[in-house]
């Protein structure tokens, strides 16, 4: 029995592939700058709103925390954050704050999620989601700081 190898690619396929790589690269970058100058873009909206904060936070209709977070989260950042259902999405109209929650939410444990801007700072933002995983299994522990920190940076 012998030693299998890999295939060795054919040089064909290295200079398409090198070649492609050549072509698109430029697209790539303003792709990337475009994306960049968009975050720009937004932080400078959000700041220009005059306000101290400007809070968002978003959760779901999870039975894991939904009614943890109506009951915990919700009445003491009622009058101070945009409040967003995930599980309503479908008729959210653009608003700075889902553009905001859209761009610096992320692809992944983004709910839910707390953002809370300030003049000049970067988004400070509180991914509830491994927390509440904890909380399932009777850990509460991490949530209760994770609501804590939220609370001190949103002003609450």
């Amino acid at each position: 029995m012998g030693i299998i190898s890999p295939q060795k690619g054919h040089t064909a396929s290295k200079v398409l592939i090198t070649s492609l790589v050549i072509i698109l690269s430029p697209i790539l970058v303003i792709a990337a700058l475009l994306y960049f100058l968009w975050g720009i873009i937004l932080y400078a909206a959000i700041w220009l709103t005059g306000k101290k904060e400007f809070v968002v936070f978003v959760y779901s209709d999870s039975p894991i925390w939904k009614e943890y977070i109506e009951r915990e989260i919700l009445p003491h950042i009622q009058d101070r954050a945009i409040i967003l259902n995930w599980s309503e999405r479908r008729i959210w109209e653009n608003s700075l704050a889902v553009l905001a929650f859209r761009y610096f939410g992320g692809y992944r444990n983004f709910n839910p999620i707390g953002m809370v801007f300030r003049p000049f700072h970067l988004v400070k933002t509180y991914r509830f989601f491994e927390a509440f995983q904890e909380f399932k299994h009777g850990a509460p522990r991490k949530v209760e700081k994770m609501k804590m920190e939220f609370f001190e940076t949103s002003g609450v």
